[in-house]
């Protein structure tokens, strides 16, 4: 068994039950495949929206929203108003009803999402629109957290995906030979890094002037930075809830081995009882023995 297929069943698990199944996955597997038990020890727990995400990838209900995504950009390239019109109403329409179909499956599967989360789920529809690369995260079924668009920039999926490797198409593109999550992340950094800075303005403005641009950057920013923490706050929380099961686990085994050494102490005193009784009634009889010996011998 891949460690992605697996992956993608226990993505489907409810964010609030996804260690204890987690944890019992990985134990069932230990004994057969310890490498892949391993990885599944380290599987992210998924943000609620990426699991809403990932029951509609489940589902195939995804396909129709991203194959809408080359058609939009086509008509925004040959600059059509109307086509563009048509199609970003076609976009709210869909985004809508998939965000719905989302919101019906939690329900259904115990666990209702907030507004909020839905619109966590709306905003990475709408990115895998935009991004070919997003669109194929999306439909694998392998997302841990929501995904954003930010204008005509590619979408961030550092981090976005349980499986990279087994997504090669939501980092190569589909007009691009397939590579390695390592490479194309390597290849990405390389062109942010080598992207000239803008010169900074050398004369101080009269007044303090509000830059709109600058503002929406530091919001994604301090966004981004917020969504770290939090990954970080939840890969915390998951490994303190498996300390706490393994430590769980081996105060059970104390306990089991000390009932069993309770037991055998038992045992041992009743089997020590027993022998105390066998001898007493074995030196009765010897002292009967004897006294009749003497008798006899009389």
């Amino acid at each position: 068994m891949e460690f992605a297929d697996v992956a993608r069943e226990l993505l489907l698990v409810a964010p609030a039950n996804f260690v204890r199944e987690r944890t019992a996955r990985q134990r069932s597997l230990r004994k057969d495949d310890r490498a892949l038990a391993t990885r599944i020890g380290g599987l992210r727990k998924p943000a609620p929206a990426a699991w809403v995400i990932d029951l509609l990838a489940h589902d195939g209900s995804l396909d129709e929203a991203v194959e809408l995504g080359p058609a939009i950009r086509q008509a925004q390239a040959d600059a059509d108003p109307d086509e563009i019109k048509r199609l970003r109403r076609q976009r709210s329409q869909v985004v809508a009803a998939l965000a719905q179909a989302g919101a019906d499956l939690a329900s259904d599967d115990g666990h209702p999402v907030t507004p909020a989360v839905l619109d966590q789920v709306r905003a990475t529809i709408e990115a895998a629109m935009v991004d070919p690369h997003a669109g194929a995260a999306v439909r694998s079924g392998l997302l841990v957290r929501p995904l954003e668009s930010a204008g005509f920039d590619a979408v961030d999926l550092d981090g976005a995906l349980a499986d990279p490797d087994a997504v090669p198409d939501a980092w190569s593109g589909t007009d691009a030979e397939p590579i390695s999550i390592t490479s194309a992340r390597r290849s990405r950094k390389g062109r942010r890094a080598s992207r000239p800075e803008p010169e900074s303005e050398q004369e101080p403005e009269p007044e303090p002037r509000v830059d709109p641009a600058a503002e929406r950057r530091a919001a994604r920013e301090a966004e981004a930075a917020a969504r770290a923490e939090s990954r970080d706050a939840d890969a915390a929380l998951d490994t303190a809830e498996q300390d706490l099961e393994a430590a769980e686990d081996r105060r059970a085994d104390l306990e089991r081995q000390l009932a069993e050494a309770s037991a055998e102490v038992e045992r041992a005193e009743r089997a020590r009882d027993q022998a105390a009784e066998a001898s007493d009634r074995a030196r009765d009889l010897l002292r009967a023995a004897q006294r009749h010996r003497r008798d006899v011998a009389r």
